[in-house]
């Protein structure tokens, strides 16, 4: 086997979670858009937010953490922790931005202010999802356990 199929095999979860990372950014992007036709810009974004993260789970439960769960009250538990680290993430998001520019790092990458900070906590951000889902949302339970 060559060496780039080893380390892709190696590293299939966190590959599948960038990509499928690049596609929820995709389908909130086109949701947006789409949106913005009927709604103002605040009800547009929350739309394309709310389908974005449920676009997201679903890819992230069956394609990256494989989480074996079908009962309704299983998934329901990890929808219900999947949009709650989310909103946790966001608040970070919306709180740390400021703060680090708060704090210094408001230099500009390609003439957007605070673009050091932006980079920054979407770093921490991407990184908290990541293993919220790992280790919270999606962790592998014992074969006999049934129910959640």
């Amino acid at each position: 086997m060559g060496m780039l199929r080893e380390t892709a095999l190696k590293y299939k979860e966190q590959l599948l979670y960038i990509i499928f990372g690049v596609a929820t950014t995709l389908v909130n992007w086109i949701i947006y858009t789409l949106a913005l036709l009927i709604f103002t810009l605040a009800v547009s974004n929350a739309i394309a937010w709310f389908l974005a993260v449920l676009f997201a789970f679903i890819v992230n439960k069956k394609y990256v953490f494989e989480s074996k769960y079908v009962s309704v009250k299983q998934s329901l538990r990890e929808v219900a922790l999947f949009y709650g680290a989310r909103i946790f993430s966001g608040f970070v998001e919306i709180l740390g931005l400021p703060f680090l520019v708060f704090i210094g790092l408001n230099q500009e990458i390609f003439g957007i202010e605070g673009a050091v900070a932006k980079a920054i906590i979407s770093v921490v951000v991407i990184l908290m999802n990541y293993f919220f889902s790992k280790f919270v949302v999606f962790k592998r339970k014992e074969q006999n356990d049934t129910d959640a």
